[in-house]
């Protein structure tokens, strides 16, 4: 089915998103992460759009969504998921399934806190709810976080360098030969931008907020059982496999899959990521 493109307002935002499938199929609402946008997803969509009616929005400070700038907008992950909450009400989004990926994650279990009777069911593609899913690569930005100077501001700054992003974020525990450069080319045009710099910066320094979340995510799974799918890439170098197995600490049920990629697995690994995901939907 041929994906569509749009933009809807909310409040001062104008949220970019890609859609496909048919208007009256089961929805899968598919949240992308740092430091890309919904084009991550431009390989998976056609694979289940015969099945399933998918929509993903870009993030504000990602991709061709158009925020306020920085200082007119708060640049946290609360501030994030009122957007995309209010983008989901604008698309009378009533019941989906979610997709959480990377700072997707965060993003949408929030939606999952204030709307637990619309989550259908959670598919996490290395998107981290637990603290057993952190390498232990995560020093500079864990140090902004205990102490939020200038000088700990500056060493994040690496995280947004175009090298980290080819080499270390998309090329670590890829196949070369199966990683089209079109991905990360394209996130590192988006973060060469005027300030989206600062606004990574912003965000990354927030990220602790989703840490104090934890436990709360937590009893939203053992309160509500939302069936779970993890497609995990075993050689992520920031969330590893730990994170993938906490989840049945809470979801015993829990359906988890390690691949032989990456942190971007969609990228050499969209086809068994549909295969997983249609027969795990097509179960409930």
């Amino acid at each position: 089915m041929t994906t569509r493109y749009g933009f809807e307002t909310v409040a001062e935002t104008e949220v970019f998103y890609r859609e496909a499938g048919p208007a009256d199929a089961p929805v899968i609402l598919l949240l992308h992460g740092f430091p890309s946008a919904s084009h991550m997803f431009r390989d998976l969509i056609p694979l289940l759009s015969d099945r399933f009616r998918l929509i993903a929005p870009d993030l504000p400070g990602f991709g061709q969504t158009k925020a306020p700038a920085r200082g007119a907008f708060d640049y946290t992950f609360d501030r994030l998921a009122e957007v995309i909450d209010g983008f989901t009400e604008a698309l009378s989004l009533e019941r989906y399934a979610l997709y959480i990926f990377d700072y997707g994650a965060p993003v949408g279990l929030r939606l999952a806190l204030r709307h637990p009777e619309r989550i259908s069911a959670i598919i996490t593609q290395n998107g981290n709810a637990y603290l057993d899913g952190f390498s232990e690569q995560w020093g500079p930005w864990e140090a902004y976080w205990r102490d939020p100077s200038a000088e700990n501001r500056e060493a994040c700054r690496p995280s947004l360098a175009p090298d980290t992003i080819r080499d270390w974020q998309y090329g670590t525990g890829a196949d070369p030969a199966r990683l089209s450069p079109d991905g990360y080319e394209l996130d590192i045009a988006y973060m060469a931008r005027p300030g989206a710099e600062e606004i990574q910066l912003d965000l990354i320094l927030d990220y602790r907020s989703n840490l104090a979340l934890y436990p709360a995510f937590q009893e939203f799974f053992r309160t509500h059982r939302p069936p779970l799918l993890a497609a995990w890439g075993r050689h992520d170098p920031a969330f590893i496999p730990a994170g993938a197995g906490a989840y049945r600490r809470d979801l015993p049920d829990a359906e988890i899959h390690l691949l032989d990629a990456g942190h971007f697995a969609l990228e050499t690994h969209a086809e068994d990521v549909a295969r997983l995901i249609r027969a795990f939907l097509e179960k409930l």
